[in-house]
C-alpha cells in the first residue's frame, strides 16, 4: 500500500530539500545509463527538485522531468533553468508510447504503485529502453550514521533497496545491480535541516519532531565522531536498480 500522505509531504520543504539533500555522484548516473549515445531522452520520474536530472542534463542527455507535488516542480523549474517540469506519476505518464531512451527515478520509486508503474514506464520505453531507479543510501556502517537513522525513522538502506525491490515484472528483464560510494559534507545545523525533509518528520506532529531535534542535538554534542565539529562528512551508499524493456 502507497502511503500518498509522506509520498506528497515534500512540497512544503522543497527549498530545504534541494538545499540539504546529497547529489547523485556522477559514476552512478554513467552506469545506469551505459550504452546509451548522448543525447539519449531520459525521463526523470518524480523528479523531486531536479538533483538527478541535473546531473543528466550535465552528462548531455535531454531530459524530460515528471513530478506530481507542484511545490517540487516550482523549486525544479527555479533551479534548472531552461527545464519545465510536467505533472504527472509513475502511475499516469504524460508522453506517448515508446517516447524515452531511459526513465530513471531518484529517490521515489518506493512510493510507487508498483504494478500500475510498471506497466507505464514499459509503455513509454522504446524496445531495449533502460529503467534505473537510483537511491542515495546512509552507510549505516558508520555507527554514528546508524543511531542516527534509528532517531529520525530514516528509510531504506543499500541492502534492504536490493531484497526489496529488484524485480520490475514481465516486461523487464533481470536487474543488474551498481553499488557506489560517496560523501557530502555538512555542518551540524545542515544534517538537522537534512532530517527535516524526511517523509516521517515532516508528517509527525510537533511533539515527536522535537523528540527527533532534541534527540540529534545530543548525537551531535556527545558521539566522539562528531562533537565539536564544525562539519561532518556523512558517507552514502549510492544503489542503482537497472533493467533493459524487453
Amino acid at each position: 500500500m502507497v502511503d500518498h500522505t509522506h509520498a506528497l509531504s515534500f512540497g512544503a520543504a522543497a527549498a530545504d530539500y534541494d538545499r540539504f539533500r546529497p547529489r547523485y555522484p556522477e559514476a552512478a548516473l554513467r552506469w545506469a545509463l551505459d550504452g546509451l549515445t548522448a543525447p539519449a531522452r531520459v525521463v526523470d520520474l518524480g523528479a523531486g527538485t531536479g538533483k538527478l536530472t541535473r546531473g543528466v542534463l550535465a552528462l548531455g542527455h535531454d531530459v524530460v522531468p515528471v513530478e506530481p507535488d507542484p511545490g517540487m516542480r516550482a523549486q525544479l523549474d527555479a533551479a534548472t533553468p531552461g527545464t519545465t517540469a510536467l505533472a504527472g506519476s509513475a502511475e499516469g505518464l504524460p508522453l506517448p508510447d515508446g517516447d524515452a531512451d531511459a526513465v530513471l527515478v531518484g529517490q521515489a520509486y518506493h512510493w510507487f504503485d508498483r504494478e500500475r508503474a510498471h506497466a507505464e514506464i514499459a509503455r513509454v520505453l522504446r524496445p531495449g529502453g533502460t529503467f534505473a531507479p537510483v537511491w542515495n543510501t546512509r552507510d549505516e556502517r558508520v555507527d554514528w550514521v546508524a543511531e542516527m537513522s534509528r532517531i529520525a525513522h530514516l528509510g531504506d538502506n543499500a541492502g534492504s533497496v536490493v531484497d526489496r525491490y529488484a524485480d520490475f515484472g514481465p516486461a523487464f528483464e533481470p536487474v543488474e545491480v551498481g553499488e557506489f560510494t560517496h560523501t557530502t559534507t555538512l555542518t551540524p545545523d545542515d544534517l538537522l535541516g537534512l532530517v527535516r525533509t524526511r517523509s516521517y518528520w515532516l508528517t509527525a506532529s510537533a511533539e515527536d519532531r522535537e523528540r527527533v531535534d532534541r534527540a540529534l542535538r545530543d548525537l551531535l554534542a556527545t558521539h566522539p565522531q562528531l562533537a565539536g565539529r564544525e562539519t561532518v562528512a556523512l558517507p552514502y551508499q549510492t544503489v542503482v536498480l537497472r533493467s533493459r524493456r524487453r
